[in-house]
């Protein structure tokens, strides 16, 4: 039983990662804020967000696109090998989202910054 509820978690929390970047990249911001917890955290190379409305916020200035690559998931942590479209440069990164009764409470995201500054 334990294996089969270890799968199911494991399929709900690449499900929710998945819908909150499909989410963005349509600017569905409504459809991607209700995967967070109101207390969300984010870690990011050039700085850090604390609470969903905040992040999301930022989010509808910048509509970043995100071409996922390659997904990995182990319990509630998912981790995402993505290209994240910047407007005027494409950066390859990896996200590593914990999530928290089915949303995410808080995701890290690194990758060289070195194209964009």
């Amino acid at each position: 039983m334990a294996i089969t509820n270890q799968i199911l978690d494991e399929h709900n929390s690449k499900v929710v990662v998945q819908d909150f970047i499909g989410a963005l990249n349509a600017e569905d911001f409504e459809l991607a804020r209700a995967q967070l917890t109101d207390d969300m955290t984010f870690k990011g190379v050039l700085g850090e967000r604390h609470g969903a409305d905040v992040y999301i916020d930022d989010m509808k200035k910048m509509k970043f696109k995100y071409d996922i690559k390659k997904t990995f998931v182990d319990g509630n942590d998912v981790c995402l090998w993505y290209n994240i479209n910047m407007g005027e440069k494409e950066i390859f990164s990896c996200g590593w989202y914990k999530l928290e009764n089915e949303k995410i409470r808080s995701f890290q995201v690194i990758f060289d910054p070195r194209p964009i500054l």
